[in-house]
């Protein structure tokens, strides 16, 4: 066993206690609504206005295209999740596969994502929640209406944050509970919505009026990518990065990430079709189409929709949800970013004491960390609006790593054990790598800059803690995680600076030198050589299995130890 599974204890249920061990006690419907829970937060209360704005009717398409590149992602993850049921998958199966240095970078770039995902969430309940407090104020930015916190804002998005730390600590059976009772209420609302607005104010002609895609395909494409609708969907992860932590892993990591993502599919495509037809054909007149459709005085587009058709009282439960389903996806990513701290520091690509735990398996310093970058993210940067993008593109870059890590263990370790597996050989990874290529590019240069500027961070943060850290490190694995994961970043930032997203009439400093059509030639073809590279330089099968050796040597601890007592 290496550096990585011993098991350290200085005592019980301290804060700093040098335990590595985690609990397993998440049922399938528990790992089910954490998925579920996390994916419904505040890009639905968001998203259907967003979207209509940029695509037009023709939103109702780009959540369908969503839902299914997020679905061949999640048919990935589900088999590796199987293969290997331990928290912090995502940043662990590139490990395994492609070493150290390819982990890292999964890890940076999803911990930047998860990290600031929280906070964002808080900030978008306090915009809907800036109607009875000033919580929030409004100002332009690059000519868009956004909400920064203000001062009370800050002090309760404060108090927010520790509220998830608080249930976090009390350990991962809190948690669970807590979240179950707020998914059947988001779930009750959502659908109430639904129903509400086909029953009382439904215009069919608000699908032709205005135009049906009004900013044509690359609208379309843009509202995946920008509008939070990739974003809605991202929560399936927490079935992966849970796994560790639940009962039955081969029942229910397939059902919790496939149900969550056709759940919430069928869910948000009824509620863009509901919004477009609650509209007033008089709204869209005035404001001469859906491109510049908004509501004066509203702090939420789905709350001010019920108040203009006559429904008070749903808009008043909109209000009350707007802090609930926002709270809960907070809380479900604080969880989540305390987790991949604590898969870095396992990896060792981390310092050792992100991957320590108290006795009731809680990552405490991992959550202390957690907490005080969500302070750091409520200061006056872009609202909720402006950081959607950010959180979409890390994300979904994150997903890649896991796509080449499928095809090289297939290869490697053909003999192992799967007991979920992914139908038609290498094309659904493939497709699934393009697709988190393509929603990326679709992102934008204004987004993307920002987010390689992130990563160049991430690198030298990496080299320093290789350079001045004491402690035992991992091999760097360069030939096997560099030589593709190096020419991939730089190859999508390229792109991207070359390509026409967003629009030039944004002035986003993109050149728009590669066409719309063109765009999907070019991340296609980067898809295949960095998909090629990353299959021929796979780590070899003796160092694949020590790490496997690893990953069961920890889970045969926790199962001993642990056991899964309190199973949901």
């Amino acid at each position: 066993m290496t550096a990585q599974t011993k098991n350290r204890s200085t005592g019980p249920d301290q804060p700093g206690t040098d335990d590595t061990r985690m609990r397993r006690d998440i049922g399938v419907i528990g790992l089910l609504f954490a998925s579920v829970g996390s994916i419904i937060g505040s890009g639905w209360l968001f998203g259907a206005l967003t979207a209509s704005q940029l695509a037009g009717p023709a939103a109702i398409l780009s959540w369908i295209i969503a839902a299914v590149m997020i679905m061949l992602i999640g048919l990935v993850f589900a088999e590796l999740g199987t293969m290997f049921p331990i928290s912090g998958g995502v940043v662990r199966f590139p490990h395994v596969s492609h070493g150290s240095f390819a982990s890292f970078t999964t890890g940076w770039i999803l911990w930047v994502a998860v990290a600031t995902t929280a906070p964002i969430e808080v900030e978008g309940a306090l915009q809907y929640a800036t109607k009875y407090a000033k919580f929030t104020s409004e100002h332009k930015a690059g000519g868009e209406t956004v909400h920064t916190l203000t001062g009370l804002g800050y002090f309760v998005g404060v108090l927010g944050m520790a509220f998830f730390v608080l249930v976090n600590y009390f350990g991962i059976k809190w948690f669970a509970r807590v979240n179950n009772v707020a998914v059947w209420w988001k779930l009750a609302v959502i659908i109430l919505v639904i129903v509400a607005f086909f029953v009382t104010s439904f215009h069919s002609s608000n699908f032709s009026n205005h135009g049906f895609a009004t900013q044509g395909a690359h609208g379309i494409f843009t509202a995946i990518a920008s509008g939070g609708i990739v974003f809605s969907y991202l929560g399936f992860r927490q079935g992966i990065e849970l796994a560790g932590e639940t009962s039955n892993p081969k029942r229910n990591i397939p059902l919790a990430v496939i149900g969550s993502v056709l759940l919430t599919a069928v869910i948000y495509v009824l509620l863009q079709v509901a919004f477009i037809g609650a509209v007033r054909p008089s709204d869209l007149t005035h404001s001469k189409g859906w491109t510049n459709l908004d509501f004066t005085n509203a702090y939420g587009p789905l709350a001010a929709i019920s108040t203009i058709i006559g429904l008070g009282w749903l808009a008043k439960v909109l209000y009350i949800d707007a802090i609930i389903s926002p709270a809960d996806t907070g809380l479900i990513y604080t969880t989540v970013t305390s987790r991949v701290s604590y898969a870095m520091g396992r990896n060792g690509n981390a310092p050792e004491v992100l991957a320590r735990t108290t006795n009731r398996g809680v990552p405490f310093v991992s959550l202390i960390i957690t907490f005080f970058i969500g302070l750091i993210v409520f200061l006056p940067f872009p609202s909720w609006q402006q950081l959607v993008g950010f959180v979409t593109s890390a994300t979904v870059l994150s997903f890649g790593a896991g796509c080449l890590a499928i095809v090289a263990l297939r290869r490697e370790i053909p003999q192992r054990e799967r007991p979920f597996r992914v139908p038609f050989g290498p094309v659904i990874p493939f497709l699934a790598f393009y697709s988190s290529n393509l929603i990326v590019y679709w992102a934008g240069w204004q987004v993307n800059w920002k987010l390689f500027v992130t990563i160049a961070l991430g690198f030298v943060l990496f080299a320093a803690y290789h350079a001045f850290s004491r402690g035992e490190k991992q091999p760097l694995d360069l030939k096997a995680g560099a030589s593709w994961t190096l020419p991939w970043l730089a190859g999508l930032c390229l792109i991207s600076y070359l390509g026409d997203y967003p629009d030039q009439s944004k002035h986003a400093g993109n050149t728009a030198h590669i066409g719309f059509g063109w765009g999907f030639v070019a991340v296609l073809a980067l898809t295949a050589v960095v998909y090629a590279i990353a299959f021929k330089v796979r780590l070899p099968q003796d160092r694949v299995e020590s790490h496997i050796e690893d990953i069961q040597s920890e889970t045969e601890v926790e199962q001993k130890e642990l056991g899964n007592a309190g199973a949901a």
